[in-house]
């Protein structure tokens, strides 16, 4: 058994140990290939870091993924000095709020949802989720466009009883939508992305799993060609790693699979297969992110301490923290994706191929024609390209090129759209158009962030309850009398038409700020709403 003052030996570049759950590993040939960089690890050099660990990462990465003679082991807790950690006044605040909170039933919509989270959230999660491209425009023209669409619904149609259910690649789904991928669900809860999933079993929703995919290869430590399907590779954009995730779902639950495709394609094959194994249903492949985009928010916020004095110089980080959470966690993202791959993703799987992030009719037909299954028109929630148009004003061009092209509907293809969907009527509209699904992101992790699973297992119900409502309204008995003559949508492509302030969306919007003194009035602190 090793003693924390042996630990505490081991604190520089030279030699750097930590302590994660109760064991002591040497982490010293990771610090330049650690996806965050060498900083924030250097920071806990010689000390616990498990309360900073265990949020971003899954809990078996250490002892999965570090090898095996890095593990040094357990350290006596006798000797571990307990640290008091001081409890700020800002978060004695913030536990106040979650004290306050509102009754789940006080809750009528996804709005709501956003409101208590951005109250009750730790600040750097808080920047992390709501966090968008540049100044913000895209995000909120992705809620806004669906004001530009109005129905003409049908009347006098026997809607005593409604059936909203739909399928989704061939899987059953009780609602149109599905919950999509998360990152670092840890932030808002203890228990991350797990939270969907147990409530989107009890609701019979699809959930689409994010894929660890920030793995890291260790070629000193580790072979690739070795049968170990898991063997080589570090996941941390999930708080949860994806086997505990596919564990976590009930016999017949059905999850897809968002893949952020690695520059070392050996690593992306190994690990689509084992997703394939484990009983994924649908592969979508992240394209519109040969990087992520610059997130102020995120980056205000810098997601961590900046570390001590001796490590501020440190020439040898391979990440610039300050660029963010998203930033700091997606140097493995490649670049070089091409059309030119999807033959080779075709071969490695029979998963279903949808491309995650298509934005103009042109490429939907290149999808089409390379032999895909499917596309989902997003611009990743507004937190890429600014000024990219919302995924339902390009569904509209896409279907309307389609049938241009005499190639509507589509065989064995579906479309799919996100962003800024909060009622269900913004999910009715994208069906009316041509949309198999939705996805929808953001209210959910909100949900959880404020509630635990039981915030999510209400949102869906209030989804549920405002689908069998607005199904009778528009005079809709199944989802395929929602036609596209039920809406009208000759404003959806004019970005100047004033149509009524969405009043709950507009008070949630937290604002980005600019620079300022240290100290001033109105200054770094974000100010949360109010209970």
């Amino acid at each position: 058994m090793i003693s924390a003052q042996e630990v505490e030996k081991h604190a520089s570049r030279e030699s750097c140990w930590i302590i994660i759950h109760g064991k002591a590993y040497d982490v010293t040939e990771f610090l330049d290939d650690h996806p965050g960089g060498a900083k924030i690890i250097l920071k806990y050099a010689g000390k616990d870091a498990t309360e900073e660990y265990d949020p971003i990462h899954p809990p078996d990465t250490v002892t999965k993924y570090l090898p095996k003679e890095k593990h040094l082991g357990q350290v006596d807790p006798n000797s571990v000095k307990k640290v008091v950690k001081e409890v700020t006044i800002e978060e004695k605040a913030r536990l106040q709020r979650m004290d306050n909170r509102p009754p789940l039933q006080e809750l009528l919509n996804l709005h709501d949802f956003e409101a208590v989270a951005r109250a009750v959230m730790p600040e750097k999660a808080w920047a992390y989720y709501s966090s968008a491209a540049d100044d913000e425009i895209t995000n909120r023209e992705n809620h806004l466009a669906y004001h530009r669409i109005w129905f003409r619904p049908r009347v006098l149609v026997n809607v005593s009883k409604v059936d909203f259910s739909t399928t989704i690649l061939g899987q059953k789904s009780s609602m149109p939508f599905y919950l999509t991928a998360t990152a670092l669900g840890k932030l808002g809860h203890p228990d991350g992305e797990l939270n969907l999933t147990r409530a989107a079993a009890k609701h019979d929703i699809i959930q689409m799993v994010c894929a660890p995919a920030f793995y890291v290869r260790f070629s000193s430590w580790v072979d690739v060609h070795a049968p170990a399907p898991m063997g080589f590779q570090i996941p941390t954009l999930a708080s949860c790693s994806f086997d505990e995730i596919v564990d976590a779902a009930q016999q017949g639950q059905v999850q897809f699979l968002q893949l952020y495709v690695n520059k070392d394609r050996e690593i992306t094959k190994k690990y689509v297969e084992h997703a394939e194994r484990r009983g994924i249903k649908g592969l979508f492949i992240t394209v519109d992110a040969p990087q992520l985009g610059r997130r102020e928010k995120d980056m205000r916020m810098k997601f961590e301490d900046e570390g001590s004095e001796v490590q501020r110089n440190d020439s040898k980080a391979v990440v610039n923290r300050s660029q963010g959470a998203a930033r700091a966690i997606s140097s493995f993202i490649d670049p070089a994706l091409c059309w030119d791959d999807i033959p080779w993703f075709r071969s490695i799987t029979k998963m279903p191929i949808i491309l995650k992030g298509v934005q103009c009719w042109e490429d939907t037909v290149k999808a089409i024609d390379a032999g895909c299954q499917g596309v989902v028109l997003s611009n990743h929630g507004g937190r890429q390209l600014e000024f990219s148009r919302s995924g339902i004003e390009v569904l509209v061009e896409v279907v309307d090129k389609l049938k241009e092209l005499g190639r509507w509907p589509v065989p064995n293809f579906e479309i799919y759209i996100d962003g800024g969907v909060r009622r269900a009527t913004d999910v009715l509209k994208a069906i009316a158009l041509g949309a198999t699904a939705v996805g929808i992101g953001r209210p959910f992790i909100y949900a959880f962030s404020a509630y635990g699973e039981q915030g999510v297992d209400h949102a869906l119900g209030i989804m549920r309850d405002e689908f069998e409502m607005n199904m009778r309204l528009l005079g809709a008995r199944t989802l395929k009398e929602v036609v596209p003559e039920m809406v009208d949508t000759r404003s959806i492509h004019a970005h100047n038409v004033a149509v009524p302030d969405d009043r709950l969306y507009n008070i949630n919007y937290d604002a980005l700020r600019l620079a300022s003194l240290r100290g001033a009035e109105g200054g770094q602190q974000q100010q949360p709403a109010r209970l």
